[in-house]
């Protein structure tokens, strides 16, 4: 049980009597932890230093066009939707959330292509159309691939590590799903086409990870796609930040913009308070940083000594990699291209060990390609299409100066999407915005401008994790891409889910 420690600066004193909890961050993980403090009793007042809310989830208008500045890809609404119940609404009346139909499209160096889609038969024909051999082997790794679902999200996923015996609980499952494997290795047993073994095993590069190292219980994306699909929310990934903020405000929260926080403040071994980056204190009976989590300990508990999360571990974790984003937006519209593509370098394994190992700076790249417009022309003018096209990059451990070489680096981006889905590109950019490892450091404070925070590495995963209960400090708890379980919307969402467990009901405070 949680002491309460006194703040420091009660707000509005009298007005709203509940426990206050402060949020620090308003990604995902921040705002849906504050959605879960306020249906538990607390008045949850959300600090956001940028200007809007959303974290790495933003948006940005230009010119006419919106782009979403992130996350993309929604899978698994249930957690949005759970979000909603808790306040008593339904998701549809805030959200309008569409199933894609087709997920998609891998364009491989060779000029084929493979298209993920939802329905099983359809993929294993699609399969067949690629590799007869290998289409007869789906069924199984299907079947694998729901067991890793069961285990790893639905157990792993779900539990706070606050010590090591749930870890050694698990053992059992981890040698049965040979989790000390890569995932590529792992998939490699059942597929014998490289072009399948990429199209099942590139998925922790959407969460910052290697697919030559990361662990084999990535193998559950198949069954997490095939169960529920991949989905687009109208307006933009935007549209569900806007939803979670007017939950929070319904609940008589709070979020606040331009508000950087600058300090945790502890007393007796307890977070009592924030102080902001203006000076001003605020106080608190909990605490929960959306933060970058080595930026938190870093930066945030700078003045409080630390035994576990100290600078030099910090500066000795490895960090996932960075992303060169290029927006843009075209006078016409390319009616062919899906929803979401991925361009892949004929140099698939050697591209990534020089992201992850080397961490150069290649000569060549492959793309995700995102056009939210041919699902829902709203995000540009009419006749026009908005794009974003994301590039795997070493994080800053490496020594590219993308001050001086950004523009070229986009103009061999354009030149390669002219060559390959967007014939005569140049021609029809009417406006463009640019974002590398550099404004991830400062814009997002993320260590070295690491788009995923930690690398998904098995050493750095479940308890090797930042725990969601702080190791340092009492009444201090994190969520986000940093802490157990990860990166990706799923992963932070399902973080704030396990404030749950051990975060006290705000009556625990209500008369101390």
């Amino acid at each position: 049980m949680l002491k309460r420690t006194p703040a420091s600066t009660p707000i509005n004193p009298g007005f709203d009597e509940r426990p206050h909890a402060i949020v620090i961050g308003s990604g995902f993980g921040g705002l849906a932890a504050a959605v879960r403090l306020g249906a538990r009793g607390y008045r949850v007042t959300v600090l956001e230093r940028l200007e809007q809310a959303g974290g790495r989830a933003n948006v940005f208008r230009q010119d006419g066009y919106t782009f979403d500045a992130g996350p993309t890809i929604i899978t698994l609404p249930f957690l949005f939707e759970e979000l909603w119940a808790l306040c008593g609404r339904s998701l549809s009346e805030d959200v309008a959330m569409v199933p894609l139909k087709d997920f998609y499209t891998i364009n491989y160096a060779d000029g084929s292509t493979f298209t993920c889609v939802q329905n099983h038969e359809a993929m294993r024909t699609e399969l067949a159309r690629l590799s007869p051999g290998d289409a007869r082997h789906y069924d199984r790794f299907k079947e694998e691939s729901r067991k890793i679902y069961q285990f790893a999200f639905e157990g792993l996923g779900q539990i706070h590590f606050s010590n090591m015996w749930p870890m050694l609980k698990a053992l059992p499952g981890f040698i049965r799903h040979r989790a000390e494997t890569s995932v590529y290795q792992y998939v490699s047993k059942f597929f014998k086409d490289e072009r399948l073994r990429f199209a099942f095993s590139f998925h922790p590069l959407f969460i910052g990870g290697n697919p030559f190292q990361s662990t084999s219980l990535y193998a559950l994306v198949a069954y997490l796609e095939g169960k529920w699909g991949v989905h687009f929310a109208m307006g933009g990934t935007g549209s569900l930040v806007k939803g979670l903020v007017g939950l929070i405000e319904g609940q008589g929260g709070s979020v606040r913009l331009n508000a950087g926080v600058s300090q945790i403040l502890v007393e007796d071994g307890a977070a009592t308070g924030v102080q902001l980056e203006s000076g001003e204190t605020m106080g608190a009976s909990v605490v929960v940083s959306n933060v970058d989590a080595p930026t938190t300990y870093g930066k945030l508990l700078s003045r409080h000594p630390r035994k576990t999360w100290t600078d030099r571990k910090i500066a000795r974790t490895r960090y996932s990699m960075g992303v060169f984003m290029w927006y843009f937006g075209t006078d016409r519209r390319y009616e062919e291209v899906p929803h979401h593509s991925i361009i892949l370098s004929p140099r698939y394994k050697g591209l990534i060990e020089d992201i992850f190992t080397n961490k150069v700076l290649a000569d060549d790249f492959s793309l995700y390609l995102y056009r939210p417009t041919a699902t829902d022309p709203s995000m540009a003018p009419a006749g026009c299409d908005s794009f974003y096209v994301l590039a795997p990059v070493p994080n800053l451990d490496g020594d590219t100066d993308w001050d001086s070489m950004a523009e070229s680096f986009r103009q061999r981006v354009e030149q390669h999407l002219s060559d390959t889905l967007l014939p005569d590109l140049k021609a029809h950019v009417v406006t463009s915005k640019v974002m590398t490892p550099n404004d991830y450091r400062d814009r997002y404070q993320s260590v070295k401008g690491a788009a995923f925070s930690i690398e998904p590495v098995m050493l750095q995963s479940a308890w090797f994790r930042p725990h969601n209960k702080s190791e340092e400090v009492d009444n201090l708890y994190l969520v986000g891409a940093g802490t157990h379980p990860g990166a990706g919307v799923p992963g932070v969402i399902s973080s704030a889910r396990i404030l749950d467990q051990v975060v006290p009901d705000a009556a625990v405070f209500a008369h101390v």
